[in-house]
């Protein structure tokens, strides 16, 4: 070993590079909320020489407490896309081509009030307003009522509708954006078809934590990846099996006597009397004279209202009157569910999950729930007066999401999975699952659907809602459909989020009438947002005989050139998420967590170098020009300018607005309160959001917990306290049933009769999806979406498109040797609907018959400024090519919807397809190819980098 001497260390250290170990990051720090999936985590933008520099998590904020993904900080490359948006156009071209001219905004504002005008005046039916991926559906919905139109909706009937509305008619509430976990005390955490894309910093954070605790983990989806790959356990279910296999759960639970009969008799419908007599009143509850459900009580063995102060509800009790006898939901539950058709020997096969494993699962569920039960020393009082001294917990929790409500068979398992939570006694319980404001709210509290035509005047209340029975159905007198996407009719009675995907297939063919103007925003309908992408296309483009086209006016507004905006007639450029103002508000879709209230707003900490403007100010700008009710004064004069106006000083009730923070002349109010007009400057001050905590003690058992509820009016989320029980049996879905089988004043006609009785089961039940027409495809195909990449404009995150250029299909190792494919071969994929040929790869961690990809990669040669060349749109493809809006003909001459017969919601998911080992195609390239087509914005640099400052 040689020595240095000190001189040569000295010399050495001289010669050194100086480098900066703390470069200065930003000239000044600005805060806000993400956009860059629906987490809306809390951001600081660093700024340097005016423009973006840096963004990283915000540790103060309630949802992400500085975590933030790789989506998040590549937010800047969102903002300076060249895909972007750079002034309106008006086509010049045929539909599909893209061919445009800019236009100034004055021209773009006044072709289209010249446009909607005379719709609102005399036929506002003819306008057709959906919106996509819309973080501001209370505002959006507000413009579309006084519009008069009944025709609105967002995303929800193609995404997720089935989650919600299953947890709303069953709890009052669902998981992500109405529910969390309890990762404070949860020691079994159970995900049922969560992919990567919703809700990912808390999880993953949430995950974190409960696996340092030493909780597991079980994982219940076909494709492990993501979440489910850090699973403890992961079940590798046959897509659609889910309420099979969950009710097989509830069916070892209850033969095994492992169900909470306190939590049950307490906090449900489970002892409520029910009609067992033949006749109109069958299946629906024994009521008071003021309409409350009744109960056995134990101690005086007479029926009594369920909330009376000291009632004991008895779960086994029956009680005759005038001859008829009434029974407890939980004798109905218990017929059903103990049933030998749900033992797991019977549900293995089709489930794919050895009958050992379930009850196996459900062994250890119960163990948790029953065996590692915890109490809190918390003193609370319930609805009934009662106070109790501890708060007992079962600390399993559950979350699903889309995975196992995009099914035909959807809302009825989104059901299912919460009967079992509440079978176990673990929703607002220390460990299980929790509510986040503004919910927990039952189905009361919700309006019910208008779509009254009032040319000139607004409807009477709100497009979507829940239905109480027939009678809530949007049907004109002569039982036809009131909205063009035929929600709310006996097709699909209960369709809280409307049926987005049926829309331009039911205008298309004037079913059931025709519209004159398409208005959608963000939704990306000519590819990757339909299923049918081809007809689609097709039918946006399709002319009459005399050469008009079939839809005659399309307005559309998006930030970018996606391919979408190559089917419209006017373009209203939108800005990107650090350029404008929104608001995540509690009139909309919040970012609470179960501890807190919480909101959250988007300003323009940068302003934008292109003719653009935010699609809300848009909006009110052409409510002004048309004067419409709701927007404007007594006097005639606009009541708002822009979005920012709109924020601050709407009201939907005296003192309750969109943002419920810093209320009051002062800004000392919350929840409630007087308008202050300082409101955005305190949200800004503040890091962009606002938490209010719920009081010590209030913060379990929220639907039945006196101090919640009295917190909650305050708030103003509520107008009086509120308390229910959950739902276990729906009454309204009965009603439907019992209009079916011929009783009540609306009838629903004749062929959708047995599938009301078969499907409008008011207890969970599970179905098979209607395979006919699908002989000879039995492979599942679905599809995910990254975690690198939540909707087509992902792609504009240069930072990551290395990550997802190219999506192949995923083929399991089963299906791979049948097959003869190895990783790089092509494969003809197919199905009733037509066929893709795309490359495959391997996956082993997959269900033995399940193909899938990655949603959205695929691009249209032409749109979103890439290069010709770019792998997304010549390695890239979509699963939707294979997709129909229609099921396949049946035989019976009509063409049934590919949507839950319950509400509606697409069944993605439901997707069988053939698969076969095909030649590369000569050019290489995923098939089908559409010709390119024209760029409004040109195309793109091959390399983008973006540095400011020195």
């Amino acid at each position: 070993m040689r020595k240095v001497g000190s001189q040569s260390l000295r010399g050495a250290l001289l010669n050194q590079p100086v480098i900066d170990t703390s470069p200065k990051v930003s000239d000044e720090v600005r805060k806000t909320t993400c956009y860059m999936c629906a987490c809306r985590c809390g951001i600081n933008v660093h700024m340097k020489d005016g423009k973006v520099a840096y963004i990283e998590g915000n540790r103060d904020h309630p949802v992400n407490k500085g975590v933030l993904c790789a989506k998040g900080s590549a937010g800047i490359m969102q903002v300076n896309a060249p895909s972007r948006l750079r002034k309106p156009l008006r086509r010049v071209g045929p539909r599909g081509s893209g061919e445009f001219r800019e236009i100034e905004w004055d021209e773009a504002i006044s072709t289209a009030v010249g446009w909607l005008n005379e719709l609102h005046e005399t036929a506002p039916q003819k306008l057709a307003f959906f919106t996509g991926r819309d973080q501001s559906q209370s505002f959006t919905s507000f413009w579309a009522q006084h519009f008069g139109t009944p025709n609105y909706a967002a995303h929800g009937g193609f995404c997720s509708v089935n989650m919600a509305a299953g947890g709303i008619y069953t709890m009052g509430g669902a998981f992500w954006e109405f529910g969390q976990p309890d990762w404070e005390h949860t020691k079994l955490f159970l995900l049922f078809g969560v992919a990567e894309d919703h809700d990912s910093n808390p999880i993953k954070m949430g995950i974190g934590k409960i696996k340092v605790r030493g909780a597991r983990v079980i994982g219940v989806n076909p494709i492990r990846s993501g979440y489910n790959a850090v699973a403890d356990d992961w079940v590798g279910i046959t897509p659609g099996t889910d309420g099979l296999f969950i009710l097989s759960l509830i069916h070892v639970l209850m033969k095994a006597g492992k169900i909470d009969l306190d939590y049950l008799a307490r906090y449900t419908n489970a002892p409520v009397l029910v009609n067992a007599a033949e006749g109109p009143e069958k299946g629906l509850f024994l009521r008071d004279a003021d309409g409350k459900p009744l109960v056995v009580d134990r101690v005086t063995g007479e029926p009594t209202a369920f909330d009376k102060p000291g009632v004991r509800p008895d779960l086994s009790a029956t009680y005759d009157k005038d001859g008829v006898t009434h029974r407890p939901v939980f004798h109905l539950m218990a017929e059903k569910y103990l049933s030998d058709d749900h033992a797991p020997e019977n549900v293995a096969e089709r489930c794919g999950i050895p009958a050992k494993r379930i009850r196996a699962i459900a062994a250890e569920i119960a163990r948790v729930a029953f065996d590692e039960a915890i109490e809190l020393d918390q003193e609370w009082t319930d609805f009934r007066g009662e106070t109790h001294s501890k708060m007992t917990g079962r600390p399993v929790s559950f979350h699903a999401m889309r995975g196992i409500s995009a099914h035909a068979n959807g809302f009825q398992t989104c059901r299912a999975l919460h009967v079992l939570q509440i079978l176990l006694g673990t929703i607002e319980v220390p460990g299980g699952f929790r509510f986040k404001p503004p919910y927990p709210k039952p189905v009361e509290a919700h309006p019910t659907p208008h779509g009254d035509r009032r040319p000139g005047r607004p409807l009477e209340g709100p497009h979507l809602g829940f239905p109480r029975g027939p009678e809530d159905l949007l049907l004109d007198e002569n039982g036809n459909a009131q909205r063009i996407d035929k929600a709310f009719t006996w097709e699909n009675p209960m369709s809280a989020h409307g049926l987005m995907h049926m829309v331009i297939s039911n205008a298309a063919a004037g079913d059931p009438y025709k519209i004159d103007t398409l208005f959608m925003y963000m939704a990306n309908m000519s590819w990757n947002s339909s299923m049918n992408t081809k007809g689609v296309m097709e039918m946006l483009s399709a002319k009459t005989e005399d050469g008009k086209y079939v839809i005659p006016k399309i307005i559309y507004s998006d930030a970018y050139s996606s391919e979408m905006v190559a089917y419209a007639d006017l373009i209203l450029p939108d800005t990107t998420y650090l350029e404008r103002h929104d608001c995540i508000s509690l009139l909309d879709r919040p970012i609470c967590e179960a501890d807190a209230a919480a909101d959250a707003i988007r300003w323009p900490v940068v302003a934008p170098d292109r003719d653009v403007r935010g699609f809300q100010s848009v909006l009110i700008e052409l409510a002004n020009r048309m004067s419409l009710p709701g927007f404007t004064n007594e006097d005639g004069t606009p009541k708002w300018k822009d979005y920012a106006d709109y924020i601050v000083t709407h009201q939907r009730k005296p003192g309750i607005g969109p943002l419920a923070g810093f209320r009051g002349e002062n800004g000392d109010k919350e929840g409630r309160g007087a308008v202050n007009p300082d409101q955005l400057n305190r949200y800004i001050e503040n890091g962009g959001f606002y938490v209010a905590h719920i009081p010590e003690g209030a913060d379990y058992y929220k639907p039945w917990n006196t101090a919640y509820q009295d917190w909650a009016v305050g708030m103003g989320l509520y107008d009086s306290p509120q308390p229910y029980l959950f739902q276990l049996y729906s009454e309204p879905m009965r009603k439907f049933q019992l209009a079916a089988e011929g009783h009540g004043d609306k009838q629903p006609p004749d062929h959708l009769r047995q599938r009301l009785k078969d499907t409008m089961d008011p207890l969970p039940i599970w179905y098979e999806t209607d395979q006919q027409g699908n002989e000879g495809f039995t492979v599942n195909a679905l599809t995910q979406r990254p975690m690198a990449m939540y909707h087509s404009w992902g792609t504009q995150n240069a930072w990551l498109r290395q990550l997802h250029g190219r999506n192949p299909l995923y083929v399991p190792t089963k299906l791979m040797r049948e097959h003869g494919l190895q990783d790089g071969d092509w494969a003809k994929v197919s199905s009733p609907h037509g066929e893709i040929t795309v490359p495959v790869m391997e996956m082993a961690a997959l269900n033995e018959n399940t193909v899938w990809t990655w949603n959205a990669i695929g691009k249209r040669k032409g749109a979103w400024a890439l290069q010709q060349d770019a792998p997304e749109a010549t390695k890239g493809f979509l699963l939707n090519h294979l997709i129909h809006e229609l099921l396949p003909p049946k035989g019976d001459g009509m063409r049934w919807a590919n949507s839950d017969p319950v509400t509606g919601q697409a069944a993605w998911f439901d997707l069988k397809v053939k698969i076969e080992k095909a030649a590369p195609p000569e050019d290489a390239e995923s098939q089908p190819e559409f010709s390119p087509i024209k760029s409004p914005v040109g195309t793109g640099p091959k390399d983008l980098a973006w540095k400011v400052g020195k």
